[in-house]
């Protein structure tokens, strides 16, 4: 039986044109940011012979909850810009390898280049998200420009910074009503930021790294999109009202509830008074 092309596979269309709308937005300048999406071997079967092997790749990781998971995963080193137009040289699908310490590369990366360096980040995300939802698929990095500003300029406080944003935006105590959580400094790249940022995925889709970006988790690209994409509005809110001369009024604690009950979402316990 022959192939389907790959490339007109949902997932790949998909993560182009993610991709690029995030290119576009500013938040993924260079090779900044990376996507994992987690599939199904019925997804991708009619597009890969799920025997050939193009190279493994060894993992600083050990994966072996993953073991035998397929992943769409962007590339190190790789621009969110050049995505759409050569998806074979700047993505791969893989699969993690039996014994978890490397990934079975079966398609992508065409030019011999490697997973994106934050895999240990998105793998140890993505077995804390699968904890609390078996659903989750998706593991979103990104540079949000005005969310990036704020870690200057905001406490970091995960209640202080989440209670400030839900009072910026109405959607936002709807879209995120666990909030947001914060890590410390951390380098990039490290099984350290990727140990940090798992932990606090087991409790939040989004997690703030100061002075760097945010992570984000979600069943779909589209909700994990979404949740960036507002909490980003939020932020991007703080700013102009900064510029303009500080709060002077904001959404009470009342009405985020009155938001929380007509929605039919709980907010985090110990977070409005």
């Amino acid at each position: 039986m022959s192939m389907q092309n790959i490339v007109e596979s949902q997932f790949v269309k998909e993560m182009c044109e993610i991709t690029q709308v995030m290119y576009r937005r500013n938040w993924d300048e260079r090779n900044g940011g990376n996507i994992t999406l987690l599939l199904t071997e019925k997804e991708v079967a009619p597009y890969t012979d799920l025997t050939d092997i193009k190279r493994t790749i060894p993992v600083d990781f050990d994966a072996k909850a993953l073991a035998g998971k397929y992943f769409l995963v962007t590339g190190s080193g790789k621009y969110f810009k050049n995505v759409e137009k050569d998806p074979e040289h700047n993505l791969g699908l893989i699969r993690v390898s039996e014994q978890g310490n490397g990934v079975e590369l079966l398609w992508g990366l065409a030019d011999g280049s490697v997973p994106t360096s934050e895999l240990p980040s998105h793998f140890q995300s993505h077995i804390a998200r699968l904890s609390v939802d078996p659903e989750n698929r998706v593991i979103m990095h990104c540079h949000a420009t005005h969310l990036l500003a704020m870690t200057f300029t905001h406490s970091l406080d995960e209640k202080e910074l989440t209670r400030k944003l839900w009072k910026l935006c109405t959607e936002c105590i709807v879209v995120f009503p666990e909030g947001v959580s914060t890590i410390p400094w951390i380098v990039p790249g490290t099984n350290e930021i990727g140990e940090a940022t798992s932990e606090k995925m087991k409790e939040t889709r989004l997690v703030v790294w100061p002075y760097h970006g945010i992570y984000g988790a979600g069943q779909t690209m589209d909700e994990t999109f979404g949740l960036i994409e507002t909490v980003e509005k939020a932020a991007e809110v703080y700013t102009h009202v900064q510029a303009q001369g500080g709060m002077k009024a904001e959404i009470s604690d009342e009405q985020l509830q009155q938001l929380a009950d007509r929605f039919g979402v709980e907010p985090r316990p110990g977070y409005l008074d």
